[in-house]
């Protein structure tokens, strides 16, 4: 079944993210499932951990109301193409995985073809077939069936405690304010994380 998400919200969607692209569609379609399994939660009653920083974020971010600012919005740098999704009121949470088979077989033809592109070497026959890709793969993803779309586990652990507030302890090394659960100890010094980098070879 086709995305049920409204064409105006897509478009708004879109004007967020500033293009479209099937990176966006992943996370238009991530988002989508989110939304009907919980009801369409209110942006405070829902929390989504993502595992890639890529165009698709800011379409869960857009769908969902879920921000990094709220606390409700978690990036975990794992590179992948999975989204973690908790209802803070009824307590139920699942992880979906974005299908291999979703993407078709066109990915290793558009990863060679982007590379090519950005630097400089595609010709205008390969610029062309890859925006033909593009087309396709971005109007393959908004219709697929959800089901076949991302595998799902459903998660019994519950939603990521919340941000606390903690101290700010200065840098004894550029004599910034940081958040204590970030700061390095270092030679009997407090330090932050980019000063610790500086004198530490091990990181």
């Amino acid at each position: 079944m086709s995305c049920q998400i409204s064409e105006e919200r897509i478009n708004k969607t879109i004007a967020f993210h500033g293009h479209s692209c099937p990176g966006l569609a992943i996370g238009i379609r991530a988002a989508e499932l989110a939304l009907q399994k919980f009801g369409n939660p209110s942006d405070k009653e829902i929390v989504a951990v993502v595992e890639t920083d890529m165009c698709g974020v800011d379409a869960i971010q857009f769908l969902t109301g879920a921000t990094m600012g709220k606390g409700n919005l978690i990036h975990r740098d794992y590179g992948k193409m999975a989204f973690s999704f908790f209802h803070k009121v009824t307590g139920e949470g699942f992880r979906a995985v974005l299908n291999p088979a979703a993407r078709s077989d066109m990915d290793e033809e558009m990863s060679e073809l982007s590379k090519k592109n950005s630097t400089g070497n595609a010709t205008e026959d390969e610029i062309k077939r890859l925006g033909d890709l593009r087309s396709a793969a971005q109007t393959r993803l908004m219709t697929l069936p959800l089901a076949e779309m991302f595998v799902v586990t459903e998660l019994q652990q519950g939603a990521p405690r919340p941000a606390r507030v903690l101290q700010s302890l200065v840098c004894e090394h550029c004599g910034e304010k940081t958040m204590e659960s970030r700061t390095r100890r270092f030679a009997g010094q407090t330090l932050c994380i980019p000063c610790f980098g500086k004198v530490e070879q091990k990181i």
